[in-house]
């Protein structure tokens, strides 16, 4: 089984054991969508879940009470990810970790892909490196994402480079 981390259990929710599940994907109604979630690598069930807000909320098979609830708090959710076909050009961020990411004029690499940053306008990568860079994940600066050869190529502009390192 290819287990995917999907989000965290943040908080609980009523009194009836569901848990508030803050999610690491697009959306929350594509986590919701899934009948069984892992905790620790264990199958849980899904009994039902629904979007609130950014987050979902899940009652869990086994989970019952708010006591229940609490004691996964701060837990990771995975998916099972096999099966799951992304649109062109959609990628789940743990296969974008690590990637070497090169200077689309150059040909150098400027480092690895260490982070991505969820914002509300679009995803910012975070690349390490001898320097540290912030790119926008827009078309204009993504030339080439190839997970099979392990290298995104990106346009740079004046002032993606920090003085983080």
């Amino acid at each position: 089984m290819n287990l995917l981390e999907a989000g965290k259990i943040v908080n609980t929710h009523g009194v009836r054991g569901e848990v508030k599940i803050l999610p690491w994907c697009d959306s929350p109604d594509f986590l919701r969508s899934f009948p069984v979630f892992y905790i620790d690598g264990a199958p849980v069930p899904v009994r039902s879940a629904r979007v609130h807000g950014g987050a979902v909320l899940a009652l869990l098979e086994g989970v019952d009470t708010v006591n229940d609830a609490m004691a996964l708090l701060g837990k990771v959710v995975s998916i099972d990810r096999s099966g799951i076909s992304l649109p062109e050009g959609r990628y789940f961020i743990a296969d974008l970790i690590g990637l070497t990411v090169l200077d689309n004029e150059t040909g150098r690499s400027i480092g690895t892909l260490a982070d991505v940053l969820t914002l509300p306008a679009h995803d910012v990568y975070v690349v390490r490196g001898a320097h540290e860079y912030m790119i926008p994940a827009v078309p204009a600066f993504l030339a080439e994402i190839n997970l099979e050869a392990g290298i995104m190529r990106v346009n740079l502009i004046e002032g993606m480079e920090t003085d983080a390192n």
